[in-house]
């Protein structure tokens, strides 16, 4: 019997929680830089969650700003490696919860801010975890979401997925904007800020990080390769295989 989405979610970042703390892509990045600067103007220096925190860096750059950083994750192995970096970092304020976006352990308005980054794509129910992090805000916390974003023009975004469920098996969705944008507005929240920035992925490390197999690889050089020249303009598909896509951050209102 094949493993549910769950288990492949959890098989396939257990093994690979050290290669996301090292990954450059996730390390670091304007998007980063910009939800320091929004989470330090709204002046909360209280609760903060990070759903699906992986290796903890939207934990890592938002800890200075917060009382108590609370890192949520389905993968223990994820967990293990951002408690050890808290600790080696100095963050004593930071704890771990394993658990699903889609059900959190938490009270009504526990939190001030809930935050995510490059996590949500591999929700299987995004309207209901969108729900979770609106229970879970106090009345006028603020929500701050990360993610790669799905493209609107649908020839582009059929390519786009294609590429992410064949490098990655736990891939559900990338959310075009229009579509992030409706899914807040029905989660509850207001007050929705949008901002976005091309992000190029190194092919070989892309598919390393995920431990994508030969076999697959191929097939993604292949579909790369047969694009019509609208994706490959799109994407900016280079020779070697890599590509740029667009982050997408949100920032709203409970």
């Amino acid at each position: 019997m094949k493993p549910g989405h769950s288990e492949t979610i959890q098989a396939q970042f257990d093994a690979q929680a050290q290669a996301y703390l090292q990954s450059a892509v996730h390390a670091a990045g304007p998007d980063l830089r910009h939800a320091r600067e929004l989470v330090a103007a709204c002046a909360m220096k209280g609760e903060l969650l990070d759903a699906g925190c992986g290796a903890g860096h939207l934990s890592f750059t938002l800890a200075p700003l917060a009382a108590r950083v609370t890192a949520l994750d389905p993968s223990p192995n994820m967990l293990a490696t951002v408690a050890e970096a808290a600790v080696q970092r100095g963050y004593a304020h930071l704890r771990t919860v394993q658990a699903q976006s889609e059900s959190m352990p938490f009270n009504d308005g526990h939190f001030d801010i809930v935050a995510s980054r490059y996590s949500a794509h591999h929700w299987r129910d995004l309207p209901a975890a969108l729900k979770e992090m609106r229970r879970v805000l106090k009345p006028g916390g603020r929500m701050l979401m990360i993610d790669i974003e799905g493209c609107e023009d649908a020839l582009v975004d059929t390519h786009l997925q294609t590429m992410e469920v064949l490098r990655d098996r736990s891939h559900v969705r990338d959310r075009s904007p229009s579509e992030w944008e409706r899914l807040l507005l029905q989660a509850g929240f207001t007050d929705i800020e949008h901002r976005s920035w091309p992000t190029r992925l190194e092919f070989n490390s892309w598919v390393e990080r995920m431990r994508t197999s030969g076999e697959r690889v191929a097939m993604l050089r292949t579909l790369q390769r047969e694009a019509p020249e609208e994706i490959r303009k799109a994407l900016a598909i280079e020779s070697d295989g890599s590509f740029t896509a667009t982050t997408g951050l949100w920032w709203a209102r409970a």
